[in-house]
């Protein structure tokens, strides 16, 4: 396997049992309140940054270089990803602009057309010496590969991860997509099983679900990298509606606007620490 400063975090982490927090940016005050968070208690980060997102800031270059500009002068480390890209000219983009891992989401495709797509995506990230994280399987309904009811089969992961190349593997155990409570379960028996098999860091999705034990328990089963975006979108806007609905007058962005990114902050800084352990 090739070896990249974010493979090399991950790869590190999952030997000590250690959780990495990966968090979805969506205007650039979530990608300060996020390193804000990581800077208060000095543990690295992930700045995610979706096809959605890009496509809310009319192309990558926008909201990926301010993402990439914020982690540069930070005072920890800072990874910039992009998550769930089923375009190979969107991952191109991101290189070229300098992200340090890609999520290659081709869960919808038949999974011969999976692999072999993935690993021209590989390919082209690993002489640019960027990371690759993928998924295999789609089960109907919204959230596909990470409705509640799927689940990854160790053996096709495996064999996935043989034939793709992958640094990293997203596995469906339970977790769920844009969930705004945190009720939801996950396999842990299945998480086990498939760190037991699958040679690479594994990624959990949908994991603004999970409440705070079931987060700690899924890294201490064999999750390293953690994927939250809803649950600090509901802090978010509650703090900017609390702060709208105080001041009714205010008409400067910033006033409202800031709350909502102390708010990202403080709870970046705490799931971090919770995290690594």
């Amino acid at each position: 396997m090739e070896s990249y400063p974010f493979t090399d975090l991950l790869r590190s982490a999952r030997a000590s049992s250690q959780g990495v927090g990966a968090f979805n940016v969506v205007l650039l005050e979530h990608a300060e309140g996020i390193v804000a968070g990581a800077e208060a208690v000095g543990l690295p980060v992930v700045l995610q940054i979706s096809e959605n997102c890009i496509r809310y800031h009319g192309g990558p270059a926008p909201i990926v270089s301010a993402a990439l500009q914020i982690a540069r002068t930070s005072s920890t480390t800072v990874f910039v990803h992009l998550d769930h890209i089923e375009s190979v000219e969107l991952i191109e983009e991101g290189v070229e602009l300098g992200v340090s891992s890609v999520m290659f989401d081709g869960s919808r495709l038949a999974y011969d057309e999976n692999v072999a797509l993935t690993r021209r995506v590989v390919e082209f990230c690993q002489r640019n010496g960027v990371s690759v994280e993928a998924e295999l399987g789609e089960i109907g309904g919204k959230d596909g590969v990470h409705s509640a009811g799927a689940r990854t089969d160790p053996t096709e992961a495996r064999a996935f991860v043989t034939e793709s190349c992958v640094d990293t593997l997203a596995v469906a155990v339970g977790s769920s997509h844009a969930m705004t409570t945190r009720e939801a379960a996950v396999d842990l028996a299945l998480i086990r099983r498939l760190a037991a098999v699958v040679p690479v860091p594994l990624v959990l999705h949908g994991s603004s679900g999970l409440s705070d034990s079931q987060l700690v328990d899924a890294v201490e089963a064999g999750i390293t990298k953690i994927n939250i975006s809803t649950h600090l979108n509901g802090l978010f806007t509650k703090a900017v509606r609390r702060a709208l609905t105080e001041a009714p007058t205010l008409v400067d962005p910033r006033q409202f606007i800031r709350p909502g990114r102390d708010a990202i902050a403080a709870e970046t800084a705490r799931l971090l620490t919770l995290l690594a352990g």
